[in-house]
């Protein structure tokens, strides 16, 4: 049965990608799973999407980003999704969107407000629908759509390289100037 249920799983996957089963094993953010496939296990990213950050060591996150982890992880947890590959990779992640019988979960976190749809990284095909999606959210203040100008993750993790830059010429700076010969 489970045999059976997997195979239509797939079958129901409308893409003429490469997709396979896999169990969500942990999702690392809201836009970030691991799966397992056989005894592999991968770095997901879901295309399509970019979710809030959430706090990584002594990088802070960003409002909605622990929401947007626990809506996906409501999703997908110890479930059995279908795992569809886009083609391409980031940070050595497989780029991919997440179904479950006929449902594109990747679209399903745009809808609950979870994510934006990520215009610079979307192929015309699914353009339209992310971004329809996305509209209807901020129109209907869904999810992070309450805040009322939320920061683009994209703007938020520049923001966080520029200080980072700034931190080193400061640390840097003062120590070469300690250091050099008079």
């Amino acid at each position: 049965m489970k045999q059976l249920c997997i195979f239509v799983l797939i079958a129901l996957v409308p893409s003429l990608g490469l997709a396979f089963p896999g169990e969500v094993i942990q999702v690392k953010d809201g836009d970030t799973v691991v799966v397992v496939r056989g005894t592999e296990a991968i770095t997901c990213r879901l295309y399509g999407i970019d979710a809030p950050e959430t706090a990584k060591g002594r990088k802070p996150g960003q409002p909605w980003g622990r929401e947007a982890a626990g809506m996906l992880k409501s999703l997908v947890e110890n479930c059995v999704v279908g795992v569809e590959l886009m083609g391409s990779q980031t940070y050595g992640r497989e780029v991919v969107r997440l179904w479950i019988k006929d449902r594109d979960l990747n679209l399903e976190m745009v809808r609950r407000g979870m994510a934006w749809a990520y215009v610079q990284y979307l192929r015309r095909a699914h353009a339209s629908e992310y971004l329809e999606a996305e509209e209807k959210a901020r129109k209907g203040r869904v999810g992070l759509w309450v805040q009322v100008n939320p920061l683009p993750p994209w703007e938020f993790r520049r923001g966080l390289q520029g200080r980072h830059r700034l931190f080193r010429k400061v640390m840097f700076g003062r120590l070469e100037q300690s250091v050099s010969p008079k």
